[in-house]
């Protein structure tokens, strides 16, 4: 019979088809192996054309323009061959796009090769802990005393007192004359340290220092590097299922032990139930349980990440300011809050005024300070009150983003009335004593009857708080205590003095820290993801080995408890009796 490619189909719609054989020799035993080739793109003029190998049969004259011809080559159609040769422009060109692509790969494998360098020098251990070791001497020498001791419980005056006075190593926030007087050149503190090293560096403003805030970010690169490089492998490690068909690897494992005239299937069951994950495939078994103790150090890593986090936008976007205020005044927030760095934005309630009620302490009985209160009451720009709280050490006002702290007290004024005169504000002057014990004095002139004494005399009055006040005449001999809720006169030199009210003011602290949320969620997640760290890893593999199950495992932590709990375990396991290879193989088990 003819090969399909000696045929030629016309085709007109007009008309029914016909095919005829063509005249031609008979294709070679090899063309006849080959595959047919059609061409659609015959002329629809006439005249005939052949080329390319195949032959075309000529459309008459007179035919329809509707006529297709379709034609069956004997042999493939020509193939373009690749120009030879060409221009230099198009060589150049040529040579240029590879020397490209070369140059790319190579600056490719060496960024590549620099990215590896630098995340095995970041993972580094002893870098980490070195980095932690300077923040933590950075944090030694910048942190104020006195707030650690605004969240301790003030059980004592002495701690009490205390507060007040404690300061830093470095103290922060002062003028730099303060840092030239305490810090001079020509002498300079341990022998080098002059003003030069705390101004120049920042360390006056530690936690917002170019050194700080580098060393933070430094530690951030280093527990993602060692998260990317070491705690990510390892979780995936874990979580692939390991079997082995090798009771000799099996055996070479920190537990392993062989359990005659016994089933993996029985195993499995036992492990199920003492809380593993068990899978099983064929003869081989694997199982493992404490898979997020692997997970906790990565947790562990973003709690720190988020911790940094915190304390850096608190450190460069916070506000921060004290006021002294005497009862029964008022202040505006933002005239006494302070930015703390390049991200500080002032909200709109720092338009709040805040005004003191009242002040008021309590004391023990041996007249030592026990606790000290602010009546406050907030108002807003129309001076609607929205916010009143009596704030004590330990239970501050927040309002707003802000939080208001009672840090410390004064004594602002002393009424007095003088022969049932006034009364009179006599102001309170602090003066200095040695350690951190408070005192604070005033002086009531007289009328000197003799004139010839430029001097001025009066009654001097000493104060070591509120409850309490002494009296000294005009020579300077005590003449007696008064209490200001006893309104009881004293006459001094002729002069009848009654002690009305003590006045005291009340020291507040004032800042917003926009990190504390982040700082908290971050030390919640610290705790939990340690504590998680301690669950152990175990995995166990077994092998059924004709009637015999040979069991290894090993864990990452409590090894000891982990080697008893196996031979709880395998204690467990039933002993078959009986059992041979049939019974006991189970070789089309699928994962449990």
């Amino acid at each position: 019979m003819p090969s399909p490619a000696s045929y030629l189909l016309l085709l007109n719609p007009a008309k029914s088809f016909s095919l005829r054989r063509l005249s031609h020799p008979q294709p070679s035993p090899r063309l006849q192996a080959r595959r047919p080739h059609v061409s659609c793109d015959a002329q629809r003029g006439g005249g005939s054309r052949t080329g390319g190998g195949g032959r075309r049969e000529a459309i008459p004259a007179g035919a329809s323009k509707a006529k297709k011809q379709i034609v069956f080559f004997d042999a493939a159609p020509p193939v373009a061959q690749p120009q030879q040769g060409g221009s230099a422009v198009e060589k150049g060109e040529g040579e240029k796009a590879t020397t490209k692509a070369g140059s790319g790969n190579a600056a490719l494998a060496l960024l590549r090769r620099a990215t590896k360098k630098t995340l095995a020098v970041l993972s580094n251990l002893p870098l980490a802990i070195s980095e932690m070791f300077a923040i933590a001497a950075l944090m030694a020498l910048g942190t104020d005393c006195r707030l650690q001791l605004q969240s301790c419980s003030f059980s004592c005056a002495g701690i009490a007192n205390s507060a007040t006075t404690a300061g830093t190593v470095i103290d922060q926030g002062e003028a730099p004359s303060y840092y030239f007087e305490k810090f001079p050149e020509d002498n300079p503190v341990f022998g080098f340290i002059t003003w030069r090293w705390i101004l120049t560096p920042g360390f006056d403003h530690m936690f917002s220092s170019p050194v700080f805030l580098g060393l933070l970010a430094l530690l951030a690169l280093s527990l993602m590097a060692c998260t990317y490089t070491t705690q990510l492998p390892m979780v995936k490690v874990a979580r692939r299922w390991s079997f082995t068909q090798s009771g000799e690897r099996i055996k070479k494992q920190e537990f392993a032990d062989s359990l005659p005239r016994a089933s993996i299937q029985d195993l499995g069951v036992i492990l199920m139930g003492a809380g593993y994950e068990v899978f099983t495939k064929g003869p081989s078994l694997y199982a493992f349980k404490g898979l997020a103790g692997r997970y906790a150090p990565i947790g562990v890593h973003l709690a720190m990440l988020f911790i940094m986090a915190g304390a850096t936008l608190s450190a460069t976007g916070s506000f921060k300011g004290s006021v002294d205020v005497p009862q029964g005044l008022n202040f505006v927030i933002g005239d006494v809050m302070k930015p703390r760095g390049v991200l500080s934005v002032a909200p709109d309630v720092f338009n709040t005024e805040i005004h003191v009620n009242r002040f008021y302490m309590e004391y023990y009985d041996s007249g030592e300070v026990l606790q000290f209160y602010s009546d406050l009451s907030l108002f807003n720009l129309d001076g609607k009150e929205v916010m009143r709280k009596t704030i004590k050490v330990n239970d501050p006002l927040r309002y707003g983003g802000i939080t208001i702290y009672q840090t410390d007290w004064g004594f602002s004024a002393l009424q007095v009335r003088k022969n049932g005169e006034g009364p009179f504000n006599l102001a309170m002057a602090p003066l200095k004593l040695n350690g951190d014990k408070k005192l604070f004095g005033t002086f009531l002139p007289l009328e000197d009857s003799d004139s010839s004494n430029p001097s001025v005399k009066g009654i001097s009055m000493l104060a070591r708080d509120l409850q309490s006040i002494v009296l000294y005449d005009q020579d300077g001999k005590f003449v007696g205590v008064r209490r200001p809720s006893s309104k009881l006169p004293i006459e001094i030199n002729g002069n009848e003095i009654l002690i009305e009210d003590a006045i005291g003011s009340t020291g507040l602290d004032l800042k917003t820290d926009p990190g504390v949320p982040i700082v908290y969620a971050g030390f919640g997640a610290l705790m939990l993801t340690t504590c998680i760290s301690y669950l152990s890893h175990s995995q166990i593999w077994a092998l059924q080995d004709g009637s015999t199950v040979v069991v290894g495992g090993k864990t990452n932590r409590a090894k000891l408890e982990f080697s008893e709990e196996m031979n709880q375990l395998l204690d467990k396991v039933p002993e078959l009796i009986g059992a041979n290879n049939e019974n006991v193989v189970d070789s089309k088990s699928t994962a449990t």
